[in-house]
């Protein structure tokens, strides 16, 4: 009886989203939206309930995020330019420490104010200037979870093979035009239907997953590295590897290595309050500094390590992991290559989670909360990202077309470095959350919802580096000097939105958003008749005649009609 009612509930609401008003989500309790506007709880202030990060969790968070394929091979481009492991151990270390500074800059703010990263925005671009930080952020979330998605689908081609060898011996029945075969579709649509539940989980509810990948990528880590070790007799020759290039170019080139490691995280460097503010206490933050680097330069000693026994088990520099346990046959081999394929298969799904498609889908929230929510958002990635985007076609496309999504962390520097700016210096961490819901509030900054000051530092740091990029996507065309500047892109885009924003902040202010404490949005305060006070004039504290103030009740999610 109770399925029969289940799947008749089922079509009824089948039968409401043929129409559009039937994919409208309710109004909810609890934001200090403007009436009659929709918002919900994924962009709300984070209820009291759903803070439950710990520093462990952010620990697990960085083991998730950083323990990737990518990470494995970030050494293999700097020693492919011509520099050795000792320049690519420099650059991972200091490109993760310049990292960590918008992390924890960034990171603060959702700590403090429980807020997600488009809400954040307006503090600094303004109502309406806010949503072209927001589509940026999310187009680049896009492209790079349907990177990861197809990387994810090549290990779990490692895990069916190892239990059927036969499996890479399926014939192929779709064009060559189309850029995959019918045995890597397979795989694809495999991998794909075992990560989409995993991504609808609530991120507050994350962080057990966090920690179960941690201890499968790491221990599936160090045992590739003592197999490889085992086979190769030592760790290799790859130690006495000679400079391809020397003087000012080499020093040129190890800055712009430096500056990839940087720009590598640039998306989470931006949209890093989308996690934080699930933190019960703000010290989290700061493990940060230490996780990444440490996580990124063990990740790439790994890569070096195994890469030069490579070398002379199998005669060549072998820098990707699946296609390192690809070589591994026999029972035993094949029992290894399972076992990395499954760590690689949970390594994507939790880069996936941490940086592509929970940040894609706040995005769409916050751009559209009548019909979007975080669960909607989820589904509405992955299916664009895996599928409509033809995964395969990026990866096997031009390198231009690669080159061109690397170069959009010029447009994420100064996001991520104007927020910190506003936040930090000119705002002095005093923010108004109620106000951040509003049109008309003290952050709307004019009658086009944007602040004037954002778009000049915006344009400093990204006009000068435009010339490079076009440079590295065409090489066709003579950049010049600018080159330089692409170099480091990251350094400079971070670094001069953030001083140019902070100058002009400084003798231009807007003294409407300047205010001397800041007004929290996690609390509702009630009058003596229960009724909620708006939030947005808690400032006038004992002011008013509309009735005192006798109690505060915390929201909770449990408030929330889900």
């Amino acid at each position: 009886m109770a399925f029969r009612q289940r799947i008749t509930k089922i079509k009824e609401g089948a039968k409401e989203k043929r129409k559009p008003s039937g994919w409208i989500l309710p109004q909810q309790k609890g934001s200090f939206g403007d009436e009659g506007t929709w918002t919900n709880i994924d962009m709300d202030v984070t209820p009291l309930d759903r803070r439950t990060w710990t520093a462990v969790t952010m620990a697990g968070f960085w083991f998730s995020d950083a323990l990737n394929a990518q990470s494995w091979m970030a050494p293999s481009s700097i020693l492919a330019v011509g520099l050795t492991w000792r320049e690519a151990i420099v650059c991972i270390i200091f490109g993760s420490l310049c990292c960590t500074v918008p992390l924890v800059l960034n990171g603060v703010l959702g700590a403090r104010l429980h807020v997600p990263f488009p809400v954040a925005m307006k503090s600094s671009f303004g109502w309406y200037f806010a949503r072209f930080a927001i589509i940026v952020r999310m187009a680049t979330a896009l492209f790079w979870h349907a990177i990861q998605t197809y990387t994810g689908s090549t290990a779990m081609t490692q895990c069916i093979r190892a239990i059927w060898p036969s499996y890479l011996d399926i014939p192929n029945h779709i064009p060559e035009t189309v850029g995959i075969t019918t045995q890597q579709m397979v795989s694809h649509v495999i991998f794909w239907s075992v990560q989409f539940p995993i991504l609808l989980t609530p991120p507050h509810k994350l962080q057990w997953f966090f920690i179960f990948k941690f201890v499968v990528v790491t221990i599936t880590c160090v045992a590739t590295v003592i197999t490889m070790t085992k086979k190769a007799g030592g760790s290799g020759d790859i130690w006495k590897q000679e400079y391809g290039v020397y003087g000012a170019k080499r020093s040129w080139l190890i800055l712009s290595s430096l500056s990839s490691i940087t720009g590598g995280w640039a998306t989470m460097a931006t949209n890093i309050p989308d996690f934080t503010r699930y933190l019960k206490k703000e010290k989290g933050v700061y493990w940060q500094v230490l996780f990444l680097p440490l996580i990124q330069l063990v990740l790439g000693l790994f890569g070096i390590i195994s890469t030069s026994c490579a070398m002379v088990v199998y005669g060549e520099y072998i820098w990707d992991p699946l296609t390192l346990a690809a070589q591994w046959d026999g029972p035993s081999g094949r029992a290894g290559a399972f076992f990395v394929g499954f760590a690689w298969v949970i390594a994507q799904i939790g880069t996936n989670l941490s940086a592509n498609v929970i940040s894609c889908a706040n995005d769409m929230t916050s751009l559209f909360p009548k019909y979007i929510n975080i669960r909607r958002g989820v589904i509405i990635t992955t299916i664009t990202a895996g599928w409509i985007m033809v995964p395969w076609k990026i990866i096997h496309s031009a390198a231009s077309l690669l080159s061109f999504m690397a170069g959009l962390g010029i447009f994420l520097a100064p996001i991520a470095a104007i927020c910190a700016a506003d936040f930090w210096i000119t705002k002095k961490t005093h923010i108004d959350v109620p106000a951040l819901y509003k049109s008309q509030g003290r952050y709307r900054y004019n009658k086009y919802g944007t602040n004037w000051r954002a778009v000049v530092a915006f344009l400093i740091s990204v006009v000068p580096n435009i010339p490079g990029m076009a440079s590295s996507v065409n090489p066709k065309v003579d950049a010049g000097g600018a080159k330089y500047i692409y170099y480091m892109f990251y350094i400079w885009g971070f670094t001069s939105a953030f001083t140019s924003y902070s100058l002009l902040s400084h003798f231009w202010p807007d003294a409407n958003t300047l205010i001397p404490e800041t007004i929290h949005g996690d609390e509702a305060l009630y009058d003596a008749d229960g009724d909620i006070v708006d939030a947005a004039e808690e400032t006038g504290s004992e002011k008013g005649s509309g009735g005192v103030v006798s109690e505060k009740k915390a929201v909770t999610s449990q408030e929330y009609p889900i």
